[in-house]
């Protein structure tokens, strides 16, 4: 019998009682560097050392576009739970506990309603932590919801997906989504406003492929993955190398896909004066009337215009 094992280890540990959290650190993806948890959510969750952004919640997503972090969650309308009764490895209505029991919010989606800049803005924005952002019947209902109320209160659209793509788990049901979703967004163009799209990462699968990609403005955060398939499927199709850094937002910037990358730190003031800009109905300045060309006549001096 190893008494220091058995015994001492034992009783030294109850002496000396471990009240650390675990998730005290966070480490980061890009350099494998651990960052204090509170530090990086100072910052916005973006790294301080490489610039890395890491991905925020959705709820947190809002906090830091609304004016001082105040909005309001609208209520989603109620849609069927497994209408397909699907099952795979686990059964769907299981895989929707799962992803409960996980997260605050129910659904992959959430929409709110506040003022950024002080006018009123809506914004859809996805929640990746529920079955990875994946647009169901429920992300169909929750985008037209966020562009009735849009139109409704005659405010701009912002929308931020985080997503894998279409709920396979869904079949059809969710691949019908995606045309719901382009009526959503005519309905918001058709009103006069604006429609603005923060593609975050990761953007893929069928939301790149409809309403992520419709944007007046498409704005992208720093290293965000957007694309539709993934690049080893892309490579593994064509049996060629894809470019470095291909289907990152840089790559899409260059390549005139979005219209601008946007650190997170700036999101929020790019954001207001782009709806400004968009809503204003008149010019930004005092229009100056030209000055009649009679007047010009009658200033101009009289004289002999023959040669002398």
């Amino acid at each position: 019998m190893n008494w220091i094992s058995n015994y001492v280890r034992p009783k030294i540990r109850a002496l000396v009682q471990n009240d650390t959290p675990d998730d005290l650190w966070v480490k980061s993806p890009a350099t494998g560097q651990m960052i204090f948890k509170k530090e990086l959510e100072k910052n916005l969750w973006v790294c301080p050392y490489s610039g890395y952004h890491l991905r925020i919640s959705a709820r947190d997503r809002l906090k830091t576009l609304f004016d001082e972090g105040e909005y309001t969650l609208v209520e989603l309308p109620k849609t069927m739970t497994d209408p397909l009764k699907f099952k795979d490895l686990k059964r769907y209505t299981d895989r929707i506990k799962d992803a409960n029991a996980k997260n605050e919010d129910k659904e992959a989606i959430l929409v709110a309603h506040g003022s950024m800049g002080g006018m009123p803005a809506v914004v859809a924005v996805f929640n990746f932590t529920y079955m990875g952002g994946s647009m169901g019947t429920a992300v169909g209902e929750g985008l037209l919801t966020a562009a009735r109320l849009a139109v409704l209160q005659e405010a701009p659209l912002l929308v931020i997906p985080a997503s894998g793509g279409a709920r396979m788990q869904e079949g059809i049901l969710s691949l019908m989504q995606m045309p719901r979703s382009i009526v959503a967004v005519d309905m918001v163009k058709e009103a006069g406003l604006p429609y603005v799209v923060l593609l975050t990462d990761p953007t893929t699968g069928g939301v790149s492929a409809s309403f992520a990609m419709l944007g007046d403005i498409a704005i992208a955060e720093p290293g965000a993955n957007i694309g539709f398939a993934g690049k080893r499927v892309i490579e593994e199709t064509i049996r060629e190398k894809l470019p470095e850094g291909f289907q990152t937002a840089e790559y899409l910037l260059e390549h005139g896909m979005v219209d601008m990358v946007v650190h997170r730190h700036e999101l929020r003031e790019t954001l207001i004066r782009i709806f400004n800009l968009l809503t204003q109905k008149g010019p930004a300045a005092k229009v100056l009337p030209l000055r009649d060309s009679t007047e010009d006549k009658a200033a101009k001096p009289k004289g002999n215009s023959k040669a002398e």
